[in-house]
């Protein structure tokens, strides 16, 4: 039933019964009989076919939302069948809050490709929010996001501590001044921040709460990258990680305006949803831990 599954799901995904015929390197009347035989199976219509198109009705969607995650789970135990004789092998789906996949899971991926090249990884970069409900769906075999969450469903464990700092242009004024800033200096500049979900974004509003301060001009952007050159061209000032900046406090492009009682620290965290892991999931833990402490030292 996984290979019916599997030929659902993709038309599902292709809209398409040719298209998927194609990809899966079968015949359209192949793929027809797959479908008739799991909608048989099932008890009921699955999709909705015209001419043009073909969609998901309401038991279809119940089916397909399930099916992706029967086959992520299907795979993940063909790989621990697999690693009880083989050397670490295989694919895993990781994710990453923008902040470490951007600056730090780059550099962990390719010390592991050097040493471990039959690992095949794929990566998806979304927010700290949506990375979390991935992990749920067993959509991704592991997290890492910004902060640490209480989630009964997942295994959650601090990695690395992240230090996050006040970054404005060069030109900056506040720039120029010889003493240490006050957070309350701050309240009528404008404050670039990432979108909500984001544990970035998080972060920034867990140092408002905790100096009891209110910025009087936000600005919500949806991508690090943007908020770097915005800052860089004078437009406000923000709260980033050390990762996400060291080209460009080494390039002079932007400067860490100096305030009491910073850098302020939040702490990334490896999110599993089974408790049982492939040996290429291992491999990527143990890689992505000496990775962390090298740069902790």
């Amino acid at each position: 039933m996984d290979q019916h599954l599997e030929v659902f799901v993709k038309v599902v995904e292709k809209e398409n019964f040719s298209k998927a015929a194609e990809e899966l390197h079968m015949t359209q009347p192949a793929v027809s009989q797959y479908i008739r035989t799991l909608e048989e199976s099932i008890g009921t219509r699955l999709l909705e076919r015209s001419n043009k198109y073909v969609r998901l009705n309401k038991a279809g969607e119940i089916v397909y939302h399930h099916a992706k995650e029967i086959l992520a789970l299907y795979t993940k135990m063909q790989s621990l069948v697999d690693d009880l004789t083989n050397k670490a092998s295989g694919s895993i789906a990781i994710g990453a809050s923008y902040t470490f996949g951007e600056y730090i899971l780059p550099h962990i991926i390719a010390r592991m490709q050097e040493q471990y090249p039959l690992i095949s990884p794929s990566i998806k970069i979304q927010n700290t929010k949506e990375i979390i409900e991935l992990v749920k769906m067993h959509q991704l075999d592991i997290g890492i996001i910004e902060g640490f969450i209480n989630e009964d469903m997942l295994n959650s464990e601090v990695v690395s501590e992240d230090r996050m700092v006040i970054v404005a242009s060069p030109r900056h004024r506040l720039l120029t001044m010889k003493r240490e800033n006050r957070i309350s200096d701050l309240e009528e500049e404008r404050w670039i921040l990432r979108e909500e979900g984001s544990g970035t974004r998080e972060a920034a509003e867990n140092l408002f709460r905790k100096y009891d301060f209110t910025p009087k001009k936000i600005m919500e952007f949806g991508s690090t990258q943007l908020i770097k050159e915005s800052v860089e061209a004078g437009l406000g000032i923000s709260l980033l990680s050390r990762w996400a900046i060291e080209k460009e406090l080494t390039n002079g492009y932007i400067g860490m305006i100096p305030v009491e009682g910073l850098p302020f620290k939040r702490n990334f965290s490896i999110l599993t949803h089974s408790p049982y892991q492939t040996k290429a999931l291992k491999t990527f833990i143990e890689t992505l831990r000496y990775y962390l402490a090298e740069q902790a030292i």
